[in-house]
């Protein structure tokens, strides 16, 4: 009976909220229609795929890991998951805390007028494409860029900044923090903002001042926003895009240069073996899953906060 009478009370209370239900249906479409409808096809993975015979038809790959032994078996396999990973961990270390410094600073602004101004501005990079990205990296640090002219200037050599392999991942990773610090810090910005003023009017009372207010009351109460936000780039180790990547890469450079995500568009998708991206791919998925499951349980277990 309290079963029945429950279900009657979920249904009353999706009845009196149902406009809210009616607003959520466009996004569970979009949810299913790319995000979940298109999964059935990581079974190419396991087959060797046919355009003609459709995904269903096509035969099963024998044996039926071979796409994965494929992968394994090639020299670039261990140098594309180690650049990914390198990658991937330098980009966290240097760029994880840069919105969050931003968001504290910018918190610190008391002017609404001069407080937009600097979001605005810091917002803008994270709209531009990859190709005007790389092309203003070009600008500024290719050989006959606007810094190897002030570096010959200034008496010294030209440095080949965008052919050397040891300067591609600052340069990725620089560019990265640039594009993307104001945009990332929005949700700091957010967490800051539901903060009770009170705590600062007490805190000042007490006579602390701007630093002490920001280390006693800011980074304690959006420390689980931080948590959360470091467990899904944590989940994310293994995903760089690569657009940039690719565009950026030199005959110079390959050796740090070559991620799994640019292999496979080059080897997958460029020669149209597309069970072979696929396994390479679900690969990468299922390490992610694997290590946001791992990061999650640490945190969980260690500071009670956790997504799921």
């Amino acid at each position: 009976m309290s079963k029945v009478l429950g279900r009657e009370s979920t249904l009353s209370r999706v009845l009196r909220s149902w406009q809210l239900y009616v607003l959520l249906i466009p996004a569970l479409v979009w949810l299913f229609t790319f995000a979940y409808y298109p999964m059935y096809g990581l079974i190419i993975a396991f087959k060797d795929f046919r355009i003609r015979a459709g995904i269903l038809a096509s035969p099963w790959a024998q044996p039926l890991l071979k796409y994965f032994q494929q992968f394994f078996s090639t020299s670039i396999a261990v140098e594309s998951i180690r650049n990914t990973i390198l990658l991937s961990v330098y980009q966290l270390l240097f760029s994880f805390w840069v919105p969050i410094v931003f968001a504290l600073l910018l918190n610190q602004i008391r002017g609404a007028r001069a407080k937009r101004v600097v979001q605005t501005v810091s917002y803008a990079p994270y709209f531009l494409s990859n190709v005007v990205l790389v092309s203003i990296i070009s600008v500024l640090f290719s050989a006959n860029g606007v810094i190897n002219n002030l570096i010959v200037a200034s008496g010294g050599e030209v440095k080949l900044f965008t052919s050397q392999a040891q300067y591609f991942r600052p340069l990725y990773i620089g560019s990265t923090i640039w594009q993307s610090m104001g945009f990332s810090a929005i949700i700091y910005i957010a967490a800051l903002t539901g903060i009770n003023p009170e705590y600062y009017e007490a805190a000042m009372i007490d006579g602390a001042g701007k630093l002490k207010r920001i280390l006693y009351i800011d980074i304690p109460l959006i420390l689980p926003t931080v948590i959360l936000m470091f467990i899904l780039a944590v989940g994310n180790i293994m995903t760089v895009g690569y657009e940039k990547a690719y565009l950026m890469q030199a005959a110079g450079n390959t050796t740090v240069s070559e991620i799994i995500s640019t292999y496979i568009y080059k080897v997958g998708l460029q020669t149209a073996q597309y069970s072979f991206a696929t396994a390479v791919g679900l690969f990468n998925s299922v390490v992610n899953f694997v290590i946001l499951f791992i990061a999650n349980w640490l945190s969980k277990r260690f500071a009670d906060i956790s997504i799921f």
